[in-house]
């Protein structure tokens, strides 16, 4: 599981796009998304640092975790 806190999401749209962004880089991906924090829990097969650079592709800056 990665931790990370993502910021700029705002809305339940942009938890819908970090998502959608995720799947795309992998299938099997899941993710729990908090609007109020933009604390994330993600499962995926894919390496730290490829999850950052999906996210930040799709928009939103990853601060810290």
């Amino acid at each position: 599981m990665i931790e990370l806190k993502i910021d700029g999401i705002t809305c339940n749209g942009c938890i819908a796009s970090v998502k959608r962004a995720l799947v795309a880089a992998d299938p099997a991906a899941t993710a729990e998304i908090d609007l109020a924090s933009g604390a994330a829990r993600i499962e995926t097969q894919l390496p730290r640092d490829r999850v950052v650079e999906t996210i930040e592709a799709a928009g939103y800056d990853v601060v810290a975790g």
